[in-house]
């Protein structure tokens, strides 16, 4: 009887002693409920969470850095980049410093990769992952980044709609990816080639939009038409199909 609340349901126990569903209910919600501050829980659990996704981040970034180690396109032009720096010629070293084959390999394969994480910039998904991006700073960033599109939005809506100026190009390539329903890693992932289509065929207008999107979804009807592999697809589809049910007699 130490707590104040407890002492208040005591007393309200004496005064009203026929109410005894309501004792029990108070007395074991208060026995049963938690002891840690809900706050801290939820604290726990987006760190958690926010580490999971940095060191999920990093294993993809490497993952993509292994795999273009072993393109000849890029390993070709790390491994001419480190000889012209002479980080190559450091490794084959003699007399007492002088190292196996394979620790003279792993070395080179090191700075090989160093090169390419230094020369190429890589987009989407497995991109290098930066520490603003995790759950945790979104939080915390959340208001200035709510105050930081309110403004970016009012002076969308005065230049463009009250004064009517021209879109430019980073605003006309912004329609575009909204049509498209892509995000922004996803949309600069896209080749640069491809951003200059867009533009050369003014896809930020709705109506050019709409009749590249038709043209996109009749070519690609045709290449799956030609696919063997969707005509396996289908033609498994029309003589078995998924959960068909066939009697043989005995």
């Amino acid at each position: 009887l130490q707590d104040e609340e407890t002492r208040k349901d005591y007393d309200y126990m004496l005064d009203h002693p026929e109410e005894y569903y309501r004792h029990y209910y108070h007395y074991y919600s208060r026995r049963l409920a938690p002891k840690v501050d809900v706050r801290i829980v939820i604290l726990v659990t987006v760190c958690a969470i926010s580490m999971f996704q940095f060191f999920s981040w990093w294993s993809s970034y490497n993952e993509a850095i292994n795999y273009l180690a072993t393109v000849p396109k890029y390993r070709i032009q790390a491994t001419e980049i480190a000889r012209q720096q002479g980080l190559l010629n450091k490794t084959k070293e003699k007399g007492k410093n002088r190292r196996s084959k394979e620790e003279i390999r792993e070395e080179e394969e090191e700075i090989i990769k160093d090169i390419i994480k230094n020369k190429i910039d890589i987009k989407g998904g497995y991109q290098k992952p930066k520490i603003y991006d995790i759950l945790l700073f979104q939080i915390l960033l959340a208001p200035f980044y709510l105050c930081k599109y309110v403004v970016w939005y009012c002076w969308w809506i005065y230049c463009f709609t009250i004064k009517g100026q021209e879109y430019g190009v980073e605003e006309k390539l912004y329609i575009i990816r909204r049509y498209m329903k892509m995000s922004q890693s996803q949309f600069d992932s896209l080749e640069d080639h491809q951003k200059e289509t867009f533009l050369e065929r003014q896809l930020w207008i709705r109506e050019n939009y709409e009749v590249y999107k038709r043209e996109q979804e009749e070519e690609l009807k045709k290449k799956m038409a030609l696919d063997p592999r969707w005509k396996r697809y289908r033609r498994w589809m029309k003589n078995e199909g998924p959960g068909r049910l066939t009697f043989i007699d005995d």
